[in-house]
């Protein structure tokens, strides 16, 4: 499995993006930007067992874990917000090791990008589901 973006794009990266983007129509624009460069899921993949429980959008994960221990993480959603939201989290948490993606914090990285303000409370729950469902599949 390649990286989801099919280049890597890192935590550091997306948080320039979001500190030189002035106001959440700034920063919901590059939520856009990101969920248009993640590419679709297969319909073969989008199903009940790949389902992420939480979001008010229908969701999908699916993972891998390499030889060395690395997951790569991808993740589809049917609303470009929550596939913009799930892009700043694989940028995070794919290409990483389980001790590494449980070490990562993620309350300072959502801080930085300063989103969970605009978010409804369904969102940032839905979000905060697929960082669970995330850290889940890499414990198992």
């Amino acid at each position: 499995m390649t990286h989801p973006f099919g280049t890597e794009i890192t935590d550091t990266e997306v948080r320039a993006l979001f500190a030189a983007a002035q106001g959440w129509e700034a920063r919901y624009r590059q939520l856009i930007l990101l969920a248009k460069q993640l590419p679709p899921l297969a319909p073969e993949h989008k199903t009940e067992a790949n389902a992420i429980h939480g979001c008010e959008s229908q969701a999908w994960l699916l993972s891998e874990q390499d030889e060395k221990g690395v997951w790569q993480f991808h993740c589809d959603s049917d609303a470009r917000i929550v596939k913009g939201l799930m892009a700043v989290v694989l940028a995070a948490l794919s290409n990483k090791t389980a001790e590494q993606i449980r070490a990562f914090d993620m309350d300072t990285y959502f801080a930085e990008s300063q989103l969970l303000p605009h978010l409804s409370p369904s969102r940032g729950n839905g979000l905060r589901a697929v960082v669970t469902a995330i850290k889940t599949q890499a414990e198992s």
